[in-house]
């Protein structure tokens, strides 16, 4: 097994429990703000790593290029815009609709790392990714539910989220790749400066604009460094990831972190399986499969 096949697991598996932390803060601090603590509490985890790594390696510090800084505003500022479009989306009743739609990230960021940065997706990379996307369609959409959202605004700001997410994907693989030399420090340095950003940018928000907001997560601090550390755990691994495999690549095989969702459902809430969820299971982790045998 490749090293990105490892990575992309053990981030799906961190993100799964970041995930999971995050329902818990939701309660007391709402969608938002459970979803802010994985940019104000990772930041520092980050540099940490980055500490950590700088000393195991023995390896400098990349320079600032402007390519490098240009890569890393994009992906932090994007990445912050599709959260906050996933969180609109949500806001209008629209769940199934909405992971239905975020969903379709991999098909995104294939075609904007083909058209950015140049990377192929053959022939048999894309069957693959079309039979994951079946087998997170057979998950996601719930029997008598609308598969269309609604109206178009849901539908919009769906496509809208995923597409920023996606372009997030490809401008981290961007600034990975420009920081060049060793892949762990490449990709240590680019999350550290790109949580640093992200913090830059949230905390002046939430100060001026969202001050309960901002108090309430800091009451929180206990389960949110926890979240945090989660967060940037998972973050780790998905920049190594993509130092190493096409951003579709790594995407596509992220996909599996529904399946680990999905025992989380099971063995922490009893939730039963329905025979659908199986088949939708069994179809995603073909596709999995498929995926990283088509690798050229």
């Amino acid at each position: 097994m490749t090293l990105w096949v490892i990575f992309t697991l053990m981030a799906a598996m961190g993100q799964t429990a970041r995930n999971a932390m995050q329902h818990d803060l939701t309660s007391s601090l709402g969608a938002a703000g459970a979803t802010q603590v994985r940019f104000l509490f990772g930041f520092p985890f980050a540099l940490m790593f980055l500490v950590g790594v700088a000393l195991w390696t023995h390896v400098p510090l990349p320079s600032f290029s402007i390519a490098f800084v240009l890569w890393t505003v994009v992906g932090a500022v994007s990445q912050v815009g599709g959260t906050a479009l996933m969180l609109l989306t949500m806001e209008q009743r629209s769940f199934v609709v909405t992971i239905a739609y975020l969903k379709i990230e991999p098909v995104i960021v294939a075609l904007f790392g083909f058209l950015i940065l140049g990377d192929i997706v053959t022939w048999p990379m894309a069957g693959a990714i079309g039979v994951a996307m079946a087998g997170v369609l057979l998950l996601s959409l719930k029997p008598g539910r609308d598969i269309v959202a609604p109206g178009w605004r849901p539908a919009a700001l769906g496509l809208m989220s995923a597409s920023l997410f996606a372009l997030s994907s490809i401008a981290y693989r961007g600034a990975i790749l420009t920081a060049g030399g060793n892949y762990v420090m490449a990709a240590t340095f680019s999350l550290a400066c790109g949580l640093l950003l992200q913090t830059l940018i949230l905390w002046p928000y939430l100060m001026t604009t969202r001050r309960d907001m901002l108090a309430a997560i800091l009451r929180q601090w206990r389960p949110s460094i926890l979240a945090g550390f989660a967060g940037a755990a998972a973050s780790q691994f998905w920049f190594l990831a993509f130092a190493l495999a096409t951003a579709a690549s790594v995407r596509t095989l992220a996909l599996v972190e529904i399946v680990f969702a999905q025992g989380v459902s099971r063995l922490v809430f009893k939730h039963r399986t329905m025979p659908r969820e199986a088949l939708g299971i069994a179809v995603l982790i073909a596709g999995a499969v498929w995926l990283v045998r088509a690798q050229p």
